[in-house]
């Protein structure tokens, strides 16, 4: 292992200049090496970003120095200690690569050849997910539910399809629950026949979809407030204590009835898996569990995210801050309407869900990727991500480590966190998998079958990766029409 460093600059408005105390570098001081080694361990310090007159000094014990700055604020510098098992030579690699991209990007925008080659704009790009549901000629409501815990959650709901506009009868419900990163606009942003959320209302289904707390959707709470750092302390855990129990409940209340289908995708499968074998008393409210790209351990992930493992917890929330991680904004939504507008660079657009989850690029419609971008992600905390880089670097199916003997046993009785066993959950479920999919990988899938008590169903699409379940060309006679025939054996 090889130790570099990384510098990161942050504008801040202090009332004078002078070198960065020890709060502004947080109590750690930097380690001596000769001076003039800045990012990656190069030779050259780091250059001050754009509207810097100076970049650094170097003070006592290999410790940076500002020496000037733009009027009005200064530029904190913190040294972050960076392991990689490449070495620095890979380190340096990467980061010559991610600015050989950027300049590609940049140059390519400003490129004559492209100016003018703007694909037409997607006008839902611009509508929130209320509105895409009435845009093609669905009903949509929103609802309002309060958890235990007091987060405020939206609901998402289409009552019935296009086609069946006459039948005032109750329908079976389907609740959707989508995965890391997402909202309730994954079921609903390809066109009407190849959306789940569209291709069920039509088929006859009442279908509700769910919004995690934390979400573009969820960003309320009865005494908090998103700002402060409280709001943003819950992963997946609190997500299948609190949430699946305060959605399907209310579901159940408003339609009367007394069981809903549970589609989850991705980590909508995860906490499926954990609130239905540790809460008896929902999981009987589930009629049948459909699990698209379930996600219990991801020991064999091959996804670049499953490097966020590798990071030491002490330094997570240096680097990500405690609040929210990748939040719906308005530079995704940029980005979206123009490069990703561009025909030439649709599929670089593209490209980028690939690397991430897997390839399966003729599956994929480019037309829809600026959609996809302006509603996904969608945020989450910063503690959930935590939560998710502890599963690859311990490989357990366990609850939120807290850090120490002390607060796992405030939080849970005990010194360490409990483990989830789905052998306990009875519910009926139905699974289905890709083979080129990154992040549920299929030996991981494997392993997970066999404790799944009542299986009564299980599928491999080879050619399919992780976002094909939702957004693929093929999906509606390969993926949900084996679903609408498996709920209705399951009335």
């Amino acid at each position: 292992m090889s130790l570099g460093y990384c510098w990161v600059w942050e504008a801040e408005p202090p009332p004078r200049w002078g070198p960065p105390t020890a709060h502004a570098l947080r109590g750690r001081t930097a380690p001596k090496h000769r001076a003039g080694r800045g990012l990656c361990r190069t030779s050259r310090r780091p250059a001050a970003p754009i509207g810097c007159t100076q970049s650094l000094s170097w003070g006592e014990g290999g410790a940076p120095a500002l020496a000037s700055g733009p009027p009005g604020a200064r530029l904190r510098v913190r040294a972050l200690r960076l392991w990689t098992a490449a070495g620095e030579d890979q380190c340096r690699m990467k980061m010559q690569l991610l600015g050989l991209v950027f300049c590609l990007v940049l140059g390519t925008l400003q490129c004559e050849a492209f100016k003018g080659k703007l694909a037409a704009v997607d006008p839902e790009t611009n509508m929130n997910v209320t509105e895409i549901i009435s845009y093609w000629g669905f009903p949509s409501e929103e609802h309002y539910v309060e958890t235990k815990d007091g987060y405020i959650l939206c609901l998402h709901r289409i009552p019935h399809g296009r086609k069946n506009r006459a039948d005032k009868g109750p329908k079976p419900v389907v609740f959707l629950q989508h995965g890391l990163l997402a909202d309730s606009s994954n079921w609903v942003t390809n066109l009407p026949n190849n959306s789940l959320g569209f291709f069920l209302a039509d088929t006859g289904f009442d279908v509700w979809m769910g919004n995690s707390r934390g979400n573009t959707w969820s960003r309320r709470h009865k005494t908090l407030s998103p700002s402060q750092d409280e709001f943003w302390a819950f992963s997946y855990d609190e997500m299948a204590k609190y949430d699946l129990s305060a959605s399907i409940n209310f579901i159940l209340n408003k339609t009367g009835q007394e069981q809903v289908y549970y589609v989850g995708h991705s980590q909508g499968t995860t906490i499926g898996f954990i609130a239905f074998s540790r809460i008896p008393e929902l999981a009987r409210k589930i009629k049948m569990f459909l699990a698209l790209a379930p996600v219990a351990s991801i020991k064999f992930s091959t996804s670049p995210l499953t490097k966020l493992g590798d990071i030491p917890d002490f330094l997570f929330k240096d680097l990500f801050g405690v609040k929210q991680f990748l939040p719906q904004n308005a530079v995704l939504k940029w980005l979206s309407t123009h490069v990703c507008s561009r025909v030439i660079l649709k599929e670089l657009c593209g490209n980028a869900f690939f690397v991430l989850c897997g390839f399966n690029e003729r599956n994929l419609n480019m037309s829809r990727v600026s959609v996809y971008i302006t509603h996904s992600p969608a945020g989450t905390s910063v503690q959930n991500i935590l939560h998710w880089s502890q599963v690859v670097k311990y490989h357990k199916f366990q609850a939120f480590d807290w850090g120490s003997h002390a607060k796992n046993y405030f939080h849970y009785n005990q010194t360490y966190p409990p483990l989830y066993n789905v052998r306990d959950m009875l519910v009926p479920t139905a699974v289905w998998s890709g083979g080129q999919d990154l992040l549920a990988d299929v030996n991981d899938v494997s392993i997970l079958l066999p404790q799944i008590t009542n299986l009564v169903y299980n599928k491999l699409i080879p050619e399919w990766e992780h976002l094909d379940f939702i957004w693929g060309l093929d999906a509606p006679w390969r993926l949900y029409d084996d679903m609408v025939k498996l709920m209705s054996k399951h009335l």
